[in-house]
């Protein structure tokens, strides 16, 4: 797959289904087997049959009900609806509700039934030819103007092990980069950097290793994000690595760049630098947004922008020219960061109803991003600081064990408990704090900046068939990418 496409949600066409009007049923029991079909909710109307018939089963409850049923079945030939809520048959019921309501919203022309979508662009031939063995097609629409398409992130390969950071914090709009695998990088080494230690990084990647086998079977349903936690394992190892921890300060490990609690000032700068670095990139993607979502001529005076990371880009600069005593790269970068905020604060003024009030709200405005830009730099020293903390405890707890262990026989045995248990203790604590603070400095200090526009989840229709499938000819629900 090109990069581009890796990096952008799936992409989605508008489509029409139509088939004769008495093979409406058919082709509806296809589309939700495929389950590649996000239809067109038709208007509020009174509950059909199946619905009635269900609500009365649920002793009363809404008829929407249905349609939050997981267990919910479509049968391929039209049943007994009498039959089924004899039966106490809810399934059948929940499938044959959403069926009706479906096709509730279909447009009838004279024998033809015709219904709207989306579609993932990819899987419009596999869905095509299903509706053809129905007598039925699907085609392709123009897509209704100022709607854009539903998101869809893209759930192949490890990718989707990253992409829940995106979809907790919320929706990408359709234009937007998908930045599941930047986002999923910078999450683990920022969670590495905090976590440094190469005997706890190991411990996550057998943790890893484990989900990925399927034990424990409790958490089966977390098999998936096996590469994000062996990635966060891997991270934690290389940090400890560069250390010399090896569950904590032992001195088992040579230290390859520095040791954080003997030197706690270097650290703290390289966490700056490493988040500037991190900021400057969330800058940029944020300025294609702009650009994909407004067009140049908004995102050129966009605070999340172009005039944005020009800011960025010139007080870093700046910044970098004044540490190394080199007047040149601090004079440019600060005409640039000068000339970023006048384009930014344009565009805060041409964004209020103008005049004196216009005027004084785009100071306020101009003076949040100023701070916002510094607070949130200064933020990522966090990665240092409790890379210190993460040293310290693992360090108290091996001080402990050495002093224990000079003292006989039962020394030893109390250095062995203790060292067991206070790592245990460190290793819990450390994770929660860790990935705590990795997810707050992505959703507050990169995400901000890297989104505005919010986009709408695509829910195709899928209701599994009641029969059991042939494996021949079992269909498979698309999962695009």
């Amino acid at each position: 797959m090109p990069w581009s496409e890796a990096v952008t949600p799936v992409r989605m066409s508008r489509v029409a289904v139509v088939v004769p009007g008495a093979a409406l049923r058919d082709a509806l029991v296809r589309i939700a087997e495929e389950g590649c079909v996000e239809l067109d909710r038709g208007e509020e109307a009174a509950p059909g049959a199946a619905a009635v018939r269900l609500q009365r089963l649920r002793g009363g409850s809404a008829p929407a009900g249905h349609e939050s049923a997981g267990t919910a079945v479509l049968s391929s030939a039209a049943p007994d609806l009498d039959l089924l809520e004899l039966r106490d048959d809810v399934a059948l019921l929940a499938g044959e509700a959403q069926l009706e309501e479906r096709a509730g919203g279909a447009v009838r022309q004279g024998e033809l039934a015709a219904l709207a979508g989306w579609c993932p662009t990819a899987e419009v031939p596999r869905v095509a030819g299903r509706l053809a063995a129905a007598g039925g097609a699907l085609l392709p629409l123009p897509a209704p103007p100022g709607t854009d398409p539903p998101t869809l992130l893209r759930r192949g390969g490890r990718a989707a092990s990253f992409s829940p950071l995106v979809t907790t914090y919320g929706t990408p709009a359709y234009a937007d980069v998908d930045p599941s695998w930047p986002a999923g990088i910078a999450y683990v080494a920022m969670f590495g950097i905090m976590f440094g230690d190469v005997g706890h990084g190991a411990l996550l990647v057998l943790g890893a290793a484990a989900l990925r086998l399927g034990w424990p079977r409790r958490l089966a349903g977390l098999s998936r994000l096996w590469p994000f936690l062996g990635g966060a394992g891997v991270a934690s190892m290389v940090a400890g690595a560069a250390y010399g921890e090896f569950f904590g300060p032992t001195g088992l490990l040579p230290v390859l760049w520095l040791s954080p609690l003997e030197s706690p000032a270097r650290l703290l700068a390289a966490a700056v630098v490493f988040g500037a670095g991190l900021l400057a990139l969330a800058h940029a993607a944020g300025a294609v947004n702009r650009v994909r979502e407004r067009g140049w001529g908004p995102a050129l005076y966009a605070a999340s922008g172009c005039a944005g990371l020009l800011f960025y880009l010139g007080l870093a600069l700046a910044a970098g020219g004044l540490v190394l005593h080199r007047r040149p790269p601090a004079v440019v970068g600060a005409a640039l960061a000068v000339f970023g905020l006048v384009l930014v604060a344009f565009g805060l003024f041409r964004a209020t109803a103008g005049g004196g009030a216009g005027l004084a709200e785009t100071v306020v405005r101009l003076f949040d991003v100023v701070v916002r830009t510094g607070t949130n730099t200064l933020s990522f020293a966090r990665l240092a600081a409790f890379g210190l903390t993460h040293a310290a405890l693992a360090g108290l707890v091996w001080r402990g064990t050495t002093g224990l262990a000079g003292r006989g026989a039962a020394g030893v045995l109390g250095a062995a408990l203790l060292f067991v248990v206070g790592t245990a203790v460190t290793f819990g604590l450390e994770v929660l704090v860790a990935g705590v603070q990795a997810l707050r400095l992505e959703f507050y200090e990169l995400f901000s900046r890297l989104f505005e526009a919010e986009g709408r989840p695509f829910r195709p229709w899928h209701v599994p068939p009641a029969e059991p499938a042939d494996p021949a000819t079992k269909v498979i629900p698309c999962s695009p990418g």
